[in-house]
């Protein structure tokens, strides 16, 4: 989507990424609609702090975001800033999913702090399906070995 024939919008989304999901091919298809290019950063892990470490290594989960077809390139975001990659590439939009853990009005005014003037999106469209979470899909396999070792 350009905003007139000499425009270019770049989009940045950001997450984890832990276990690629119905979910999160959604909110990458959905940001992508939003501009010209997708730029995923995706968390190192040592910046996850709002749920458990990732298991996957970051550099493999950078691969496998990167190869999703909506995503134009994936980056390792920085282990001491997250704002550093976003201030390097000037996005026009960030895009937070339904259920990131970031606050709107936060994330605005830590832009503007940074002379960052891009509009921060949330995508509200969410995929209906049973296992469009990597909590509940570690949940459902934890169960299925409880249940095994049982039996």
């Amino acid at each position: 989507m350009q905003n007139s024939p000499c425009s270019f919008v770049r989009v940045i989304a950001t997450g984890t990424f832990e276990i690629i999901h119905p979910g999160h091919l959604r909110f990458l298809e959905e940001a992508k609609k939003l501009g010209d290019e997708l730029i995923v950063i995706v968390a190192r892990t040592k910046n996850v702090k709002h749920k458990p470490k990732p298991v996957i290594p970051e550099e493999q989960r950078r691969k496998v975001v990167e190869a999703i077809k909506f995503v134009d390139r994936a980056i390792l975001g920085d282990e001491n800033d997250i704002f550093k990659p976003i201030i390097e590439l000037k996005p026009d939009i960030i895009v937070l999913g339904h259920d990131q853990h970031f606050d709107e009005k936060w994330l605005e005014e830590e832009l503007r702090k940074r002379n960052v003037p891009a509009k921060v999106v949330r995508i509200k469209v969410k995929e209906p399906c049973e296992f469009c979470s990597s909590a509940k899909i570690i949940q459902a396999i934890v169960e299925s070995r409880t249940k095994a070792k049982i039996n």
